[in-house]
């Protein structure tokens, strides 16, 4: 958490602010982006918010990092042909707004050199 209060998707695990989730655990939830930049776009979200980025998620629970890859990759089998582009912003800069760890999954007629801002 924040100075500035809870993240959205703090505030999303806690059903503060609604989301097509569509998948959850009691670690993990997912649900569709509401600016897809794929035909499946898709966010991993770990439920705690201890961890910024996949950097400090790598460094304190690399077996969550591991259940974050593993769900994804269940999602884009559930949601598309298995094959997707997973994206981690991490830092401004990068695109990152939402400093709470999560996970882009991006599926669905994607070409290389698509690579755009998250």
């Amino acid at each position: 958490m924040s100075e500035a209060g809870p993240s959205i998707f703090t505030r999303i695990v806690a059903r503060e602010i609604p989301a097509d989730i569509v998948f959850e655990s009691d670690s993990m939830i997912a649900f569709r982006d509401i600016a897809p930049k794929a035909p499946v776009h898709l966010l991993v979200v770990p439920k705690t918010d201890e961890f910024a980025n996949v950097v400090e998620l790598a460094a304190g629970d690399p077996a969550l990092l591991a259940e974050v890859v593993a769900t994804a990759h269940r999602l884009a089998q559930e949601f598309s042909n298995g094959e997707f582009r997973l994206i981690f912003n991490t830092g401004p800069s990068s695109g990152q707004t939402v400093f709470h760890v999560h996970a882009h999954v991006l599926s669905g007629a994607l070409e290389e050199g698509s690579l755009g801002r998250q």
